[in-house]
């Protein structure tokens, strides 16, 4: 049994080193083999809800009473995340992109989706305020049915046509409730439920990874046409968003003035965003090419993340070793 437990974490190890390279290879799949790929559409929300509760199985419902009693860092990831980052991105798609409503929308929903549980993984590897990234992820996927609808709502009002209700109830059963589920699991057992069912879930969660972005890439297939003017632009602003997103949140930690372990996390909560989320939302309930800036952005979301913490942080814990 322990040569087992230690081949999981191997292995488990082995993905997340190759993190940045799961979500391009489920693009490529899905935009290479998309009659076999759509088949797997239907199972996409089950799929998500189990790397939902794969990650939610770390958290911990003490520390966010513990991050509560501090709510400072906890207002300015909100305010950066969730209004200053999704008027940014609404402003500058619609200037770039006015005559399609659809891009802008995308980006819209890409920055009003909650923040990534792989965001935890960075925050690690520079040393950064662990419980407290854990706490603003298990609040943004709680808040998600709520915080996603209305600020697509708010921004894009009539412009787009939209099933709100579908939104909410995907989010509800996507987010929201394998991340209750998985709290308290780790609570009630205390601990004892994630030490038996982690080894195995952790990499099955990273190779559930490919099997929500091939199908949702599959769909927005019949979009991506690397001939096409408007997919080079929409990729340059998606990377560029992507590392505006971080460096808001490194100005986030600045202005509030947070320790460095805070900083840091404010950095990579802020930066990332649960494209998948995003993905599966674009290409279940909005229209046309909605779902373009979500399956481009998720290509080079990992890789902004190690650029943009090589540059504002500087060198990773271990650097030197290696």
């Amino acid at each position: 049994m322990k040569g087992t437990l230690e081949t999981l974490e191997s292995i488990n190890r082995t993905f997340e080193k190759s993190m940045p390279l799961f979500a391009p290879l489920g693009v490529t799949l899905g935009v290479l083999f998309p009659s076999i790929f759509l088949e797997l559409k239907p199972y996409v929300p089950w799929v998500f809800g189990l790397i939902t509760l794969a990650g939610a199985l770390k958290l911990q419902a003490r520390e966010l009473v513990k991050a509560i009693s501090s709510p400072m860092p906890l207002l300015f990831f909100f305010f950066s995340a969730h209004v200053l980052m999704p008027l940014i991105v609404f402003f500058v798609s619609s200037l770039v992109f006015p005559n399609d409503p659809d891009i802008v929308s995308g980006y819209v929903l890409l920055y009003s989706v909650p923040t990534a549980v792989t965001s935890s993984i960075w925050v690690s590897i520079y040393r950064g305020d662990l419980a407290l990234c854990l706490t603003l992820i298990l609040l943004d996927s709680v808040l998600a049915p709520v915080i996603v609808p209305g600020t697509v709502k708010l921004l894009l009002g009539t412009s787009i046509s939209f099933n709100m209700t579908g939104i909410i109830i995907s989010l509800i059963f996507m987010v929201a409730i394998p991340t209750i589920v998985g709290v308290t699991l780790n609570e009630t057992s205390r601990g004892k439920i994630p030490a038996l069912i982690n080894p195995w879930l952790n990499p099955i969660s990273k190779i559930c990874i490919v099997l929500v972005v091939a199908p949702n890439a599959a769909a927005a297939a019949p979009k991506i046409h690397p001939e096409n003017p408007l997919l080079w632009a929409v990729i340059i602003f998606c990377i560029s968003f992507s590392a505006l997103g971080f460096c808001c949140g490194k100005l986030t930690g600045l202005t509030g003035k947070f320790k460095k372990e805070k900083q840091i996390t404010t950095m990579f909560i802020v930066g990332f965003r649960n494209t998948s989320a995003a993905m599966t939302l674009g290409t279940e309930f909005f229209p046309g090419s909605a779902a373009l800036p979500a399956v481009l952005g998720i290509m080079f979301q990992q890789m902004i993340a190690g650029i943009m913490g090589r540059i504002l942080l500087g060198k990773r814990s271990g650097d030197k070793a290696e």
